[in-house]
């Protein structure tokens, strides 16, 4: 290769490499054809990567096509990239297309595609994969062993991950977290505690997995005390285990936890720097009942997501004060935020806890109209709600028979409260019949509608549900009362 070739392929790579990359990639293409260097495979491959990198390989594609022999440096970077950016798929067919070909894998082959057979999600390309690693003869490689923990925890396989995780002499503190958060995942907590007290070495991110686990399992007081120990072992927590603990905090009403991680959350400018912080923050004060800090921290919030107005939101629901919690919809709206389906469930329970009827009308309106977002069954239980509440029991009833997805058991019964608390038993008796259609197998609804009818003195009615019920072997739940005539 000639000097003059030479310098423009160290061109090409510092271009590549350089701050400016996204703007340029079609200039830097254009300096590789310009230099005869489009069917350079080193360079292409280069190419391939910085645009897989960069969420663009529909660029890379082309490139790819347009190369007449592309060897495994280029087949390697292609899978690499459908990896990072999707769809899988891509990876195994560029995979299928190198043996096509006679190209021989590499453990740069396997290590992406690995990674793409956990974003599939079908376990037997996994398994099938795992085959072709041990054929090929490389699952001696650390990334390689890596890679096949990474897929069967990612599929719940732990005895399979196991096997390999035995194996591995060399064991990175990634592949003890991998392990750790597949245990968990498939609700072996001890499993995961137990390995997580056998490491040597820890991250942060062994503390937050351990942490996670617990606290999605209910074990909220485990949770808090792993905290405070990964504190005296002189772990700073990060964004995640922030998010995580927070809710543990309001659920144990931890409150003086919860502010020191405040605290810390500011000094370290993880409030600053992450919007999930923020809004873990203001939900946590909204369910401590401290308002105040939650309005603080909302409106210091540098950025805010949809999330966030949702968080402030619910939270304003959720302390009694619907009123500010639909003004500061119509904020968010104002500013060009656009609300999602959280958004709406929020605002429209605002306005059912303040009897907020018309405005929870137009809200409920201009969820289709104004913002192309169409009512699910959370949606409609937050109108019937606020309806029953505010005595709009028939308009509640039309809406039920009307709604394009079958109404729930919850639904029915917000109405049949209503019914029930203002002396309406006729229809109330027609809510309960709509209950035992939806749930014949629910003790619950006949005693309902037995209790109804005592109410009323039609005693022979009484009779004739005591007959179903034993007609269809159905028992009365312990504790349930059927009033008899």
């Amino acid at each position: 290769m000639s000097r003059v070739c030479r310098e423009a392929e160290r061109r090409v790579l510092r271009h590549l490499h350089g701050r400016k990359t996204r703007t340029q990639l079609p200039q830097i293409h254009a300096h590789i054809f310009r230099h005869h260097l489009h069917q350079s495979n080193q360079i292409l491959s280069h190419f391939i990567s910085v645009c897989g990198g960069l969420d663009r390989m529909g660029y890379a594609n082309l490139v790819f096509h347009q190369t007449q022999n592309p060897n495994i440096l280029m087949f390697n970077s292609m899978i690499k990239g459908y990896s990072l950016c999707g769809p899988s798929e891509n990876s195994l067919l560029r995979f299928s297309e190198m043996k096509n070909r006679g190209i021989w894998p590499d453990e740069f082959t396997f290590a992406p595609l690995l990674k793409s057979c956990s974003g599939i999600g079908d376990d037997r390309i996994g398994k099938g994969v795992h085959g072709e690693v041990i054929v090929v003869g490389i699952e001696q490689f650390s990334s390689i062993r890596i890679g096949i923990v990474d897929l069967y925890t990612s599929f719940g396989r732990m005895e399979d991950a196991q096997k390999v995780f035995d194996e591995m002499l060399d064991r990175h503190v990634v592949v003890w977290n991998m392990m750790i958060r597949g245990f968990c995942k498939v609700g072996d907590l001890e499993m995961g505690l137990c390995l997580f007290r056998q490491m040597r070495a820890r991250s942060v991110v062994s503390w937050n997995s351990m942490i996670a686990g617990l606290e999605q399992s209910g074990r909220d007081g485990e949770a808090l005390e792993l905290l405070r120990e990964m504190w005296d072992h002189g772990f700073e927590p990060d964004d995640a285990t922030v998010v995580t603990i927070l809710p543990v905090c309001a659920r144990l009403g931890a409150v003086d936890v919860g502010e020191r991680i405040h605290s810390y959350a500011e000094s370290s400018r993880l409030l600053r720097n992450f919007i999930s912080v923020g809004n873990s923050l203001v939900d946590f004060y909204c369910k401590c009942g401290n308002l105040e800090t939650a309005w603080r921290v909302f409106n210091g919030m540098p950025r805010k997501n949809v999330v966030s107005w949702n968080a402030m939101i619910s939270g304003l629901t959720f302390n009694g004060k619907g009123q500010l919690g639909a003004d500061l919809f119509e904020e968010m709206i104002n500013k060009g935020v656009r609300p999602n389906d959280a958004t709406f469930v929020g605002v429209l329970s605002c306005c059912a806890h303040a009897g907020l009827v018309e405005r929870g009308r137009n809200f409920f309106s201009s969820m289709t109209v104004d913002h192309k977002l169409e009512p699910k069954l959370e949606h409609f239980g937050c109108m019937v709600d606020l309806l029953a509440r505010n005595g709009c029991l028939e308009e509640a009833h039309d809406l039920l028979r009307t709604m394009p997805m079958r109404p729930n058991a919850v639904l029915w019964g917000s109405l049949l409260s209503a019914y029930r608390s203002t002396g309406k038993i006729k229809q109330a008796e027609c809510v309960v019949k709509e209950l035992i259609e939806l749930e014949p197998w629910n003790s619950g609804n006949y005693v309902l509608l037995s209790n109804i009818y005592a109410e009323d003195r039609r005693w022979d009615e009484v009779e004739k549900v005591r007959a179903l019920m034993k007609e269809k072997n159905i028992r009365k739940n312990p504790g349930q009362s059927m009033v008899l005539g």
